[in-house]
């Protein structure tokens, strides 16, 4: 393997491992979500977060998606899948990772 290579590999390396994954999905829709459900959190997992079931839009109603765990990223804090009104619409706002 020469130099270049392995530098070239270091660099994808470190910026697969720091960067923000999201998935580019937009939903806006003119039917508001139902009430969240009530969801007991399990206990802590180590190494783990908690996310919290949300309504996922389904080309004509809404679905629910039950709480998950994902891996922890040290550092960042979750912010879970949510509905907002915008413009007379309700916004899908994807869950993701924040710094802090």
């Amino acid at each position: 393997m020469t130099k270049a290579f392995s530098v070239v590999l270091i660099g994808i390396s470190l910026l697969a491992g720091t960067g923000v994954s999201q998935a580019g999905v937009s939903i806006d829709i003119e039917v508001a979500p139902p009430p969240p459900r009530v969801e007991a959190a399990p206990p802590p997992r180590g190494g783990y977060v908690w996310a919290p079931g949300y309504w996922m839009w389904e080309g004509h109603r809404h679905v629910w998606v039950e709480g998950h765990w994902i891996p922890e990223r040290r550092g960042w804090h979750w912010v879970p899948e949510h509905w907002g009104e915008r413009h007379h619409q309700w916004h899908f706002e994807p869950g993701h990772w924040e710094r802090g």
